[in-house]
């Protein structure tokens, strides 16, 4: 596939009640390019007995590509033992993300916490790793962790770890939440944004939970969409843009009706951003 600006992905999270062949199928018939996956969409698949390839295979099999895959959280400030099964799995990840034919890891910090400096020394790792399988490397800041939560934050994790190929995730959510909305990413190198996440923020958004699943479609909340989207363009992004807005309200519905939904939404608000856009 051409890589273009305006690739849309759907992110599992957003349709998270639904089996992964069918997410998969909703996601296809609906109109995305791709799909992002978790980690967590192959554990429900062990958990329900079925092998790591059988997983693979079923992905294969909807034909669909998957334009990023998600590491299991907390690798960024684990330690021990818990630190070496984490990479253990990083590694499978990546393992998995070669046999699908995608290129770009992405991890969020996940529910642990600890020093910045370590988690400098972790991200060095976790990038020495993904290089050996040619794979670049996302980062998100959760604007909810209590300490990688900013871009002023994820900027000293990702220039501390020096490393060509871990790059930036930019979230819509996230960022106006943070007060990074709009055009705050702007000193953001364009080489160095590997992935963008995308849903609309509530004017009231719900407080105290790590992970927010109050996201709303594209264009019903208070994001900046024209600012947002028109420097992304700018900057030359032509990764995938991945749907991700997961709400109870949103799993209720069929996920076809979702999908289907957020092509849409997305689709207008990509036109109205930038000119130059064509589907």
């Amino acid at each position: 596939m051409t890589e273009k600006f305006g690739r849309l992905a759907l992110h599992m999270w957003t349709i998270d009640t639904t089996p992964l062949a069918t997410a998969l199928d909703a996601a296809k018939q609906s109109g995305f390019d791709a799909v992002e996956l978790r980690r967590t969409d192959f554990k429900r698949c062990f958990d329900a007995g079925m092998s790591n390839a059988q997983v693979l295979d079923l992905i294969k099999k909807a034909g669909i590509p998957v334009g990023v895959l998600g590491v299991e959280y907390g690798w960024l400030f684990a330690t021990g033992d818990e630190s070496q099964r984490l990479f253990k799995v990083f590694r499978e990840s990546c393992e998995n993300a070669v046999a699908l034919g995608c290129n770009t890891l992405m991890s969020a910090p996940g529910q642990v916490e600890g020093p910045i400096k370590d988690a400098i020394q972790y991200l060095k790792e976790a990038g020495d790793i993904a290089a050996e399988y040619k794979l670049k490397l996302a980062i998100e800041f959760n604007s909810q962790h209590d300490v990688l939560n900013s871009l002023a934050v994820l900027t000293e994790l990702i220039e501390g770890a020096n490393k060509p190929n871990c790059g930036y995730l930019i979230d819509a959510y996230h960022f106006t939440r943070s007060g990074a909305g709009g055009r705050g990413f702007e000193n953001v190198p364009a080489g160095q944004i590997f992935c963008f996440q995308y849903s609309d923020l509530s004017p009231n958004p719900v407080t105290g939970v790590r992970r927010p699943t109050d996201r709303l479609p594209p264009g019903k909340g208070v994001v900046k969409w024209r600012e947002m989207l028109g420097l992304l363009a700018e900057k030359g992004y032509t990764g995938y843009l991945s749907y991700e807005a997961p709400n109870p309200e949103q799993w209720a519905r069929s996920p076809y009706d979702v999908a289907r939904e957020g092509v849409e939404l997305t689709k207008t608000l990509l036109r109205d951003a930038v000119p130059s856009y064509s589907a």
